[in-house]
């Protein structure tokens, strides 16, 4: 009977986590995507149009983002925090932005959750 009630707890306490981690990861999407379309912060709309989503008025100067649910977490979170180091670029129009500190590592890591989406 103790085994029993020992197996019902850590089934509770495991699903409250699973709960609680899809809900901070629904949050970190949001985040993303707020500072993936606002034109203040990440911009990134300016120049990508985005796989499967609908974004007002996309850019066509940088590549169209496809697949990176299939990317490495980190070289999405160096590609984003300096692009010229990640992909041994000496050109490049996309900003370096956690290098320049336009975006802090949870602004960065929140645009990898959101980036992760996208197929």
């Amino acid at each position: 009977m103790k085994l029993v009630k020992s197996l019902l707890a850590a089934s509770a306490i495991s699903g409250l986590l699973v709960t609680a981690s899809v809900a901070s990861d629904a949050d970190l999407i949001a985040k993303g995507d707020k500072i993936f379309n606002s034109k203040k912060k990440g911009n990134c709309f300016a120049c990508h149009d985005v796989n499967g989503k609908t974004i007002d008025g996309p850019g066509s100067f940088g590549p169209k983002l496809v697949g990176l649910s299939y990317w490495d977490d980190q070289l999405l979170y160096d590609t984003i925090y300096d692009i010229y180091t990640a992909r041994g670029l000496k050109i490049s129009a996309m900003p370096a932005f956690g290098k320049t500190g336009w975006l802090d590592d949870e602004e960065i890591k929140a645009v990898v959750a959101y980036l992760k989406t996208i197929n």
